[in-house]
Order: C-alpha cells, then sequence, then structure tokens
C-alpha cells in the first residue's frame, strides 16, 4: 500500500491513458465503420481496426505532438525565463547552471546518481538525458505518423481510383502537415497558457501552483 501511495501519480494517469487509448480505439472503429457502410464498403471487427494504419496515424499524431511540447519546454526554459511562473527560474539564473548547483562531480551527494559523478561523455549524456529522450521519443512518433499515414492516404487515393504516392511525397504533403501543425499548435498554446495563468491564478495544494499567498512577481515557487 506504501508503494503505490509513493506512485499514485504515475498510476493514475496510465490507468486513464489505457481507458482513453481503448475509448479512442472503440470510438474510431465505430466512426471508420459508419463512414464505410456510407461508402458502400464492408465494417471491420475492433481488433482489424486497432492494426490498421486509420487508428495507427491518429494515435501517433497525437504521441509526436505531445512529445514535442515536453521536449521544447524542457529545452527552453533552460534559457529563457519568465518572471512570476513557477514553471520558470529565477530571471538572471538562466543557463546551464554551475556543477555545484547541479549536484555534480566532486559536488555529488550520497543520495546522487552513479553517473553525477561520472566525467566526460556520460557526464554530458547524463545531464541531458531528458531531453534526448523527449527529443528522440517526439521524432520516433513523428516518423510512424509519417509511415502510418502514408498508408491511409494511400488507401484512399486507391478507393478513388488515384495512384499512391511516395514517403517523400506524402510528408510534402498538406495532408501530413495539417496533421501534424494542429496538433502543434494546440499543445504549444497549451504551454503558453499554463506559463501565463499561473503568474496570477492560483491552485492550492498543487506544485504546479505558486502559494496562495506569494506574489504575482514571485518566480520558480511552487506551492
Amino acid at each position: 500500500m506504501r508503494r503505490f501511495k509513493d506512485n499514485a501519480l504515475s498510476a493514475a494517469f496510465l490507468v486513464l491513458f489505457l481507458v482513453c487509448l481503448a475509448g479512442q480505439a472503440l470510438a474510431g472503429m465505430l466512426d471508420y465503420n459508419e463512414r464505410q457502410l456510407v461508402d458502400g464498403g464492408e465494417p471491420v471487427s475492433f481488433l482489424r481496426y486497432v492494426f490498421s494504419s486509420d487508428y495507427a496515424v491518429d494515435v501517433a499524431e497525437n504521441w509526436q505532438s505531445e512529445y514535442l511540447q515536453f521536449f521544447m519546454f524542457i529545452m527552453l526554459t533552460v534559457w529563457l525565463v519568465q518572471r512570476g511562473s513557477p514553471e520558470s527560474k529565477e530571471p538572471g539564473q538562466a543557463g546551464a547552471e554551475s556543477d555545484e548547483q547541479q549536484l555534480i562531480g566532486r559536488y555529488a551527494g550520497p543520495g546522487s546518481p552513479a553517473w553525477a559523478r561520472a566525467k566526460g561523455a556520460r557526464l554530458w549524456l547524463y545531464s541531458n538525458s531528458l531531453g534526448l529522450v523527449m527529443g528522440s521519443i517526439f521524432l520516433l512518433s513523428w516518423g510512424a505518423q509519417s509511415v502510418a499515414g502514408l498508408a491511409s492516404y494511400n488507401a484512399e487515393r486507391l478507393t478513388d481510383l488515384r495512384d499512391p504516392v511516395g514517403w517523400g511525397s506524402y510528408v510534402t504533403s498538406p495532408d501530413f502537415w495539417n496533421r501534424s501543425l494542429q496538433n502543434w499548435q494546440s499543445e504549444l498554446l497549451a504551454v503558453l497558457s499554463m506559463v501565463v495563468l499561473s503568474i496570477y491564478l492560483r491552485q492550492r495544494g498543487s506544485p504546479e501552483s505558486k502559494p496562495v499567498g506569494a506574489p504575482h512577481a514571485a518566480t520558480g515557487v511552487e506551492g
């Protein structure tokens, strides 16, 4: 029970993620089958839809935009600040910070990860591991979107008796960029809203908010 309480936040989001993923699959199948019947086609089973390019491209395009959001937020907050936001470092503290501030090398503590005491490439890799992993997942998801989107796009073209296109033509097509940009703009707006609204608004007890009585100009302070 103690272990569950200590990991309740990640467990809750994992359960919600799986529920939403399954719900998306069910709703997507029903929508797909409805369009199939209208177009004179045959409906498909749930399992067949889950392994279809239509489902894959919808999942991948959302994943890549989410990881792009986190990657950009992680990297931009190293060098850019927003006075008054708990999501930002204080003005004047932009940058990668000193070894002492980051508790690396000879400043590492007893509980510091082993790689925090390393030198050279190992230390650089661990020091940037979060951004590297988030960026890699974004690129992989974007690549998966391009492959699944190509298959879905060509299936529609064949249905309309048009010739299929290659990967290079698809990733430069309006369909691919419409799918990408409509997700990017919403994610960037969400981050912008969080950064700015958290300057003036509060949520008592949340670490994503400043304490209720904190001044609006207080920066990098979490409740």
